[in-house]
């Protein structure tokens, strides 16, 4: 059985968020070595959710706590918080609601920003990563490939992405308010991954044409050639930090890349140029505004005390994350509960075949009894035999038809406990081995 342990920014602290964030080993091959009964794990972590999909060995007694007290475990020992830290900061689903959650956080329905784009990829690459550990089962990998699915036919169909915007571009929006031109901004850029060139891109939409870029991790120069950018050196980031009216920080350091003694350091070196300089090289007229886009923070929040310095972090974007566009939402979580249906359904008929396999292995059992039984009498040209296997062909359609069924509204056990009543027909539960080789 499949369950999910979430905690997210409807459940769970940004700080909490933040320290989930940053574990020191992965987290999915501690579930997965918790027990003999974890059959996989997959863990999506994003800057405002950290959630484990399990997969289980059905039969095992209280699975679901097993699954939990697997991953609280792992979460502790890779990130250090406790599990006592995290109670009633998290949610656990189980059965045919996993399915429906995780369509539905690929969709970007369960973001800050309703329909915001990043958490397709992020979702993608959770399976790419849990692949390259070995922590993926059969089940999980069926569950995380529907649910690209899914968020293709929502993207597709709805007006959910036109109407979801990034942080990014919520950030900059909560920016413009501040801002008459933005073509006349000087912009500092800290980081230089895939947010950074979505960071990038939305400025320029803005109209921002003075952008320049900073890497902690030293790939400023390369990424500034590949997007029409100044590099920012460490020796003259502080100078550049001090001069910028807007500075964007996105990257993936655990320790904080800006703070009030960046801005101190800046300044002074600034005035230390300045007799050498035509005029003030650092204009201290006006507000200036540091958007902090990490996970963890990137940025000191001892910054927000720097005199003319507005600091705005995921936190806030969060805040003022708008209202869901109703219409469009309520398209796509219909879209979302018919795939998961879809997947549950699939399931079920999986779940239930060994039962229709058995009724079958036993009618024809019977029937090769009795066939033998009449070509020892003489059947000439096989035409009993014929009519005989024509017969139960008929007679086998309808109880494997509705076993389908029964599976389908969730009531396969109903049948199998069927079979045993009426022909002593005991159906052996299905392995994990065969439920990788089906899905497979």
């Amino acid at each position: 059985m499949l369950l999910c342990v979430s905690a997210s920014h409807k459940t769970a602290s940004f700080d909490l968020l933040e320290r989930l964030s940053v574990p020191t080993t992965p987290v999915a091959p501690l579930i997965a070595a918790h027990d003999e009964c974890v059959q996989g794990a997959v863990v999506v972590a994003t800057c405002n959710r950290f959630e484990a999909y399990v997969d289980m060995d059905e039969p095992v007694t209280a699975a679901v706590a097993v699954g939990v007290e697997a991953t609280l475990s792992a979460i502790e020992a890779a990130t250090g918080v406790p599990a006592g830290e995290l109670e009633g900061s998290y949610t656990v689903l189980g059965g045919g609601d996993v399915a429906e959650h995780l369509f539905s956080v690929a969709s970007g329905l369960e973001s800050v920003v309703v329909g915001e784009g990043e958490i397709a990829g992020q979702v993608r690459r959770a399976l790419t990563e849990s692949r390259q550990l070995g922590t993926t089962s059969g089940e999980l990998e069926r569950l995380f490939q529907r649910a690209s699915e899914a968020q293709r036919g929502v993207k597709n169909s709805t007006a959910i992405g036109r109407a979801g915007r990034s942080l990014v571009r919520l950030g900059l929006e909560l920016a413009d308010s501040r801002i008459a031109d933005w073509s006349t901004q000087r912009v500092l850029l800290v980081g230089t991954g895939a947010y950074a060139a979505a960071t990038v891109a939305a400025l320029r939409d803005q109209g921002a044409e003075d952008i320049s870029v900073h890497s902690p991790s030293g790939r400023a120069t390369k990424f500034a050639a590949k997007h029409g950018l100044r590099a920012v050196s460490a020796e003259t980031f502080p100078a550049a930090v001090a001069h910028a009216d807007l500075v964007i920080t996105c990257t993936t350091s655990e320790t904080h890349v800006v703070s009030a003694a960046t801005f101190a350091a800046g300044r002074t070196a600034a005035e230390a140029a300045a007799p050498a300089s035509v005029g003030c090289p650092v204009d201290h007229s006006g507000r200036r505004l540091v958007i902090d886009l990490g996970l963890p923070r990137n940025v000191d929040p001892d910054v927000a005390t720097v005199p003319g310095v507005d600091l705005l972090d995921l936190e806030t974007i969060r805040l003022h994350a708008p209202l869901e566009e109703l219409q469009a939402t309520d398209a796509a979580r219909d879209l979302v509960r018919d795939a998961a249906r879809r997947f549950a359904s699939v399931g079920e008929r999986k779940n239930i075949t060994p039962a229709v396999v058995a009724l079958r292995a036993h009618v024809f059992g019977v029937l090769d009894a009795e066939v033998e039984r009449v070509r020892a009498r003489g059947d000439e040209g096989g035409q009993t035999e014929q009519a005989l296997r024509h017969l139960v062909g008929v007679l086998l359609h309808t109880p494997t038809t509705r076993a389908h069924e029964l599976a389908e509204s969730g009531r396969g056990d109903e049948y199998v406990s069927a079979l045993s009543a009426l022909f002593g027909i005991e159906v052996a539960p299905e392995t994990p081995a065969s439920r990788i080789a089906d899905a497979g």
